[in-house]
């Protein structure tokens, strides 16, 4: 039976020692060379940063985690569902209001929690029902915003920290002078290294935390002036119907359907 021949190991004139089969060609073996390089340098610049880059890394992860939960939740069909304000007025229009419609739209989006209290005050004057609703609107903006002021103050103490980790390096690098090591470059680069790359790391974690922070801040100011609006609609449509209330009979009740958000569906 045939059999391969076995490994030898051959030495070159300089006594390096390499082996007679070839290595494997191909895209993963460099594919896996490249990321474990890519891992080992990574860890090699977290160390040189110094102790005060795992605080900038714990801020740089909670920073990712809270930009993409807020842009989750911020979504049009979660907050302002676009045939949610049309159902309403159609259910005031035919008197068709009752608990069960107001608990359904409670439930339903944010939007949907205002205009549910609007409709739970509607037979209060309109200057109560007004106080009802920028009390309610307040609960709402206020979950809104939630871990958007930390991300702001991510935002703000990134750079401070890296201004701090470059503060102990330049510190680290005087105490090596002071010791003497003045004529070894070597000696110095540590410090150096940790205040070059802790400036970086803060800079690189604050500048995506500041952008976002400015976006999702203007994100919910923009969903606080469409719901200013629908609840100014809400208490017109109110006044409206209890107006022609007074002049005709109410209809015969419909079946009810459920509200439901376009992101329940």
């Amino acid at each position: 039976m045939y059999q391969n021949p076995p490994v030898r190991d051959v030495r070159c004139a300089t006594g390096t020692q390499f082996l007679e089969r070839p290595r494997p060609s191909g895209m993963m073996p460099a594919l896996q060379l490249w990321l474990v390089w890519g891992r080992s340098r990574m860890w090699e610049i977290v160390r040189a940063g110094g102790p005060l880059m795992w605080p900038i890394i714990l801020c740089s992860i909670t920073a990712a985690a809270i930009v993409l939960e807020r842009l989750w939740t911020l979504q049009d069909k979660r907050v302002l569902p676009r045939e949610l304000p049309q159902k309403v007025w159609q259910l005031i229009e035919s008197n068709q209001v009752n608990d069960k419609v107001i608990a359904s739209l409670e439930q339903n989006s944010p939007l949907g929690r205002l205009l549910a209290t609007g409709l739970a005050n509607r037979h209060r004057p309109r200057e109560m029902l007004m106080e009802r609703l920028e009390d309610t609107g307040r609960h709402v903006v206020h979950e809104l915003e939630r871990f958007i002021n930390t991300l702001g103050t991510i935002a703000g103490v990134s750079p401070l920290l890296g201004l701090l980790g470059t503060v102990t390096g330049i510190i680290r690098s005087f105490n090596v002078i002071e010791a003497g090591g003045m004529g070894d470059p070597r000696a110095l680069s540590g410090g150096i290294a940790e205040a070059l790359i802790c400036t970086v790391a803060g800079l690189c974690v604050a500048i995506p935390a500041l952008i976002f922070y400015r976006y999702l801040r203007g994100r919910v100011e923009g969903i606080v002036v469409e719901m200013e609006k629908q609840a100014i609609r809400m208490a017109d449509a109110v006044e409206a119907a209890q107006a022609r209330g007074r002049e005709r009979p109410a209809p015969a009740a419909v079946p009810f359907e459920p509200l439901r958000s376009e992101a329940g569906r």
